[in-house]
This record gives structure tokens, C-alpha cells and sequence, in this order.
């Protein structure tokens, strides 16, 4: 019998219904999962049993008196430390956060939907200092490593989510995303990770990285990652930019295709977005998925997307943010952070008001042109990441370019336009997985999500679950 902690979203929920297994269970195995496997992975900042099991037993009892809240009643989550969860601190990574600072009494906006709706949270998961690079180690949690290979980088920022997923140590997991935070890890590890419309998912306290940042859910499939997406979308009055909530069910939403047919679909792909560089063999598995698309009957066309690399205006906006955040711990804080970060505020810290607005003019252009792209394309397909993960502690690979957007070339411009965009598994390189990115244009999550059920259903991608079990 396949271990509990294995198990997706869905299928626990059936198990809770059909009285085949309890939230408790299925909490304890996670738990235990954790014990035995995170040590060597380092995907876990704070586990909190206590609190986790007292959730499911109240879950337990719901689904006993036939009164579960929802799909999500019962099912493990773990919650990546950006995100504020009342009773635990949220420290994101960084020695300059006291956790005796503040009593931490509020939860996030993605945060406080899953508790209402009965999920249990098990623990936070590790992020880079404050966020801000495309792998996870930081000063206060060290380094998170990849459970395919533990010589290898979950990716980040997400990196605590993805590679706790990969493992076993909880269904679900919510993410960020300023510039690929969600997309990277999950396309190293082999999950799925979703960054939706910009607004889909509330943020709450505000991105110093502003409209660049996003919130997402990360899951073992895309089915989960639809049925959290419906959980945690929709207004909240502290966030200003927040949607109102979708009239459809993103869980619903996502079996658009499910008798297997893209038929009348228009789907445009790109293996470089031309400019940058893909691994030969990343982009076989590429092109592989891009045949599948087209098996489903897809109208599929090779794109010259006349794009040059937008990151110079990437830069001015996210490290204008992350010196914000620096610099409002006051003198010495320098000195006190990671020291490729302080290196890199000291190679970004330059940039004035004009730039600023300059960057600003590049990032609404993009925006124009993507929107006019998807006027006669419904869906980009790309891949998730140019290579399968790098090795464990670096920053960047070795002998590029120190910033960790020399090497994620496609997922940060998607922040930029604040397109839904997704990560699904989509084959195995040198053991390692790889990913297919699929975008579509702002406020098409329900598209995206369903194009990523379909390619999932005709992609056979080896698990961690599978190896594990044989």
C-alpha cells in the first residue's frame, strides 16, 4: 500500500470520504516522513506536530459527522516562510528578523483561506534570504537540497516547497514568485507550480518587489494545484490589487480537455525565446512535449518571438525592492545578510528615479506585445528552465554570470507581464527532471491549468514516489 504521505490532495480527500483513512493518518506519516528524510534535504525551517495533529483530529471529526468543510479538509500543507502564519514566526531566511520581535498573530491572504477550509498545516518551508535569488540557501536555515540528487539545488526562491513536495512531506505547498520563484524549484524537482494572473492569489503584508511578486499554489499534479487555486483565489481588502473571485472552479476549469483533445487550440512555442541558450538534451524533452501537444490535436507553430532579453528593466525593479528591504533594518544590516546578496545590491544599488521609469516603460511594453502575441495565440509553450538543477550552495553555474538571472532566462519576463504561467513536469535528463512551461495571456488561469492537465495526461514522467516504492 502506497504510503499516506505520498498520496495527492484528491486522494486523500477520497480516502477521508470513502472512511478508508483519517486526516490524522495521513498527518502522522507526513510527520514522520519528515523526521526521517528532511535532515538530508533541509526543505523545513519550523515543523510544528502539535499543532498539525490537533488540526487533523478537528478534520477527522468533521469527516466522521460527514460535515468536511471542503476538498481540502484534512489534507497536509506546508507554507513557504515569506508568507505570515499566525503562531509561527516568519523569519524569511534572514539573521536581521527577531523572531521575538512580534507575537505573529496574522496569516496571509493564502494562508487564512486554507486554514478555513480545514487544510492542516504542518510546518514553513525554506526560502532564500528575503526571496531573492533562484536557489535556496540563506544565512539562518543554510542550504536546501534537491531530493533527486542531495548534490543538487531544489532552485528557489520556493525551494523549501518544491523539494518538500518532491519528497513525500506534505501535499500541498504555497509559493511566491517574483521572477520564477515557484517555477524554478518546481521544474528541478519535478512538481508542479503554478504562478497565476497577477492579483489571482491576495498578497498580504505587500511585496517590497511590488506587482512583480505573486503567490501560488505548488502540488505532485495539476489536478491539486487547480483545487488549491479555487481555495486560495479571490479578493481580500488588504490587498489592493486583488481580483475579484473567478466564476469558475479552477478544479473544474482544469478538465476543459480531458477527453484528451486540444483540437482548435493554437499553441506557439519557443525552445530559446530568442535570446536565450537551452541544454540539447532539456530541449529534446522540449520538443518531445511540443509533439505531444500537437498528438492532441493542437495547431502548433514554432515562433520567432522578436524578443530581447528584458533584463536590465528586471533588475532596476527587483533590486530596487530588495535594497528597500535591506536597508529599512538600518545601519550594519549589510553586513549581517548573505553576502551574495549584499554583493549584488552593490552591483544593482545605482539605479536612479529615470531608470526606474525607464524600466517601467520596457516592463509596459512587454505587456502591450504579449498582449497583442496572444491575439492569435492562445498558449506559449517554453521551457520551464534552460538546464536541470545546478549544484547544491551556488548562486549561478559554474563560470556564469553571478546573477541568478543569467540562468533563468524564462521565467522572470512572465513577472514582468504578470501572465499566468506554469511548470509541469515533462521528462528526466541525466536523472534530473525538467519542465514545460505553459503561458497564457493575463486572466486565462482556467486555460492554462487545463493545457497543463492535458500534456500531464499523456506525459509519462518517472516520480520520487515510484522509486521510492519499488
Amino acid at each position: 500500500m502506497t504510503s499516506p504521505r505520498w498520496l495527492s490532495a484528491r486522494e486523500l480527500s477520497r480516502g477521508y470520504a470513502a472512511g478508508e483513512l483519517s486526516p490524522v493518518e495521513a498527518t502522522a506519516d507526513v510527520l514522520a516522513g519528515i523526521d526521517e528524510h528532511d535532515p538530508a534535504i533541509n526543505a523545513f525551517c519550523l515543523v510544528d506536530p502539535d499543532s498539525a495533529l490537533t488540526a487533523a483530529r478537528a478534520s477527522a471529526q468533521r469527516h466522521a459527522d460527514g460535515t468536511p468543510i471542503g476538498p481540502l479538509d484534512g489534507v497536509p500543507v506546508t507554507i513557504k516562510d515569506l508568507l505570515y502564519t499566525a503562531g509561527w514566526p516568519t523569519l524569511r531566511g534572514s539573521m536581521l528578523i527577531d523572531p521575538d520581535s512580534s507575537e505573529w498573530t496574522e496569516d496571509s491572504p493564502a494562508v487564512a483561506r486554507l486554514r478555513e477550509a480545514g487544510a492542516v498545516l504542518v510546518g514553513k518551508v525554506t526560502s532564500p534570504e528575503f526571496g531573492w535569488k533562484g536557489v535556496t540557501d540563506s544565512p539562518r536555515t543554510g542550504v536546501t537540497r534537491n531530493p533527486w540528487d542531495h548534490s543538487r539545488t531544489s532552485g528557489g526562491s520556493s525551494g523549501g516547497s518544491a523539494a518538500s513536495l518532491a519528497a513525500g512531506l506534505g501535499a500541498l505547498s504555497v509559493g511566491t514568485d517574483g521572477g520564477g520563484s515557484i517555477r524554478i524549484p518546481a521544474a528541478f524537482c519535478g512538481v508542479v507550480g503554478f504562478k497565476p494572473t497577477h492579483g489571482r492569489v491576495p498578497i498580504y503584508p505587500a511585496s517590497p518587489f511590488g506587482t512583480l511578486a505573486h503567490v501560488g499554489p505548488m502540488a505532485r499534479t495539476v489536478g491539486d494545484v487547480a483545487e488549491m487555486l479555487t481555495v486560495i483565489s479571490g479578493s481580500d481588502a488588504r490587498d489592493w490589487w486583488a481580483l475579484p473571485a473567478a466564476t469558475e472552479d479552477f478544479s473544474s476549469a482544469a478538465q476543459r480537455f480531458a477527453g484528451g483533445s486540444l483540437s482548435g487550440l493554437r499553441v506557439a512555442y519557443s525552445s530559446d525565446m530568442g535570446y536565450g541558450t537551452t541544454d540539447p538534451a532539456v530541449r529534446e524533452r522540449f520538443l518531445a512535449s511540443i509533439a505531444a501537444a500537437a498528438d492532441l490535436g493542437a495547431t502548433v507553430e514554432e515562433v520567432d518571438l522578436e524578443m530581447s532579453d528584458p533584463v536590465w528593466a528586471y533588475h532596476v525593479l527587483w533590486f530596487s525592492g530588495a535594497a528597500t528591504v535591506v536597508d529599512s533594518y538600518g545601519p550594519g544590516a549589510l553586513e549581517r545578510i548573505d553576502p551574495n546578496l549584499a554583493a549584488a545590491l552593490d552591483r544593482h544599488r545605482d539605479f536612479s528615479a529615470a531608470d526606474y521609469i525607464a524600466a517601467t516603460a520596457v516592463r509596459m511594453d512587454l505587456g502591450r506585445r504579449m498582449g497583442l502575441f496572444h491575439e492569435t495565440h492562445d498558449i506559449l509553450l517554453t521551457p520551464s528552465m534552460p538546464t536541470v538543477a545546478i549544484e547544491a550552495g551556488r548562486d549561478s553555474p559554474e563560470g556564469a554570470d553571478p546573477d541568478w538571472t543569467s540562468w533563468t532566462p524564462y521565467t522572470y519576463p512572465f513577472n514582468l507581464t504578470g501572465q499566468p504561467a506554469i511548470t509541469v513536469p515533462n521528462g528526466l535528463v541525466d536523472g534530473l527532471p525538467t519542465g514545460l512551461q505553459i503561458v497564457g495571456p493575463r486572466h486565462s488561469d482556467a486555460l492554462v491549468l487545463a493545457v497543463a492537465a492535458a500534456v500531464e495526461a499523456v506525459t509519462a514522467v518517472p516520480t520520487l514516489r515510484e522509486r521510492v516504492s519499488a
